[in-house]
């Protein structure tokens, strides 16, 4: 009976994201926050203008970010033949991955 290989649980450590949600999420995020700063600021809120700035700043940052990611377009992944990485502790001492039963 064939053996297969089981991953090790550091999938989070190499999950990969929804770039094109996050893009979608961090455009509306862009828009309601600079809104927001517009709108207080007219009404006379200068700490909520101020506040809604902040955010629109990480906003765009983040938005920055995931369309650097997007353009680096897709990585290598291995195949279910390749082994995971072992975790960091497992590397020392040697084991990285176990063969299912």
């Amino acid at each position: 009976m064939p053996t297969r290989l089981i991953r090790t649980g550091d999938e989070p450590v190499h999950a990969r994201s929804p770039l094109r949600m996050r893009l979608g999420l961090a455009t509306w995020g862009l828009l309601w926050t600079l809104g927001g700063a517009v709108a207080f600021a007219v009404v006379g809120r200068p700490g909520w203008a101020a506040a809604c700035g902040v955010l629109a700043v990480v906003t765009l940052v983040d938005l920055v970010l995931v369309i650097r990611h997007i353009r680096q377009g897709p990585h290598y992944q291995p195949g279910p033949d390749v082994p995971p990485y072992a975790p960091l502790g497992e590397r020392r001492r040697g084991r990285g991955w176990r063969r299912a039963p």
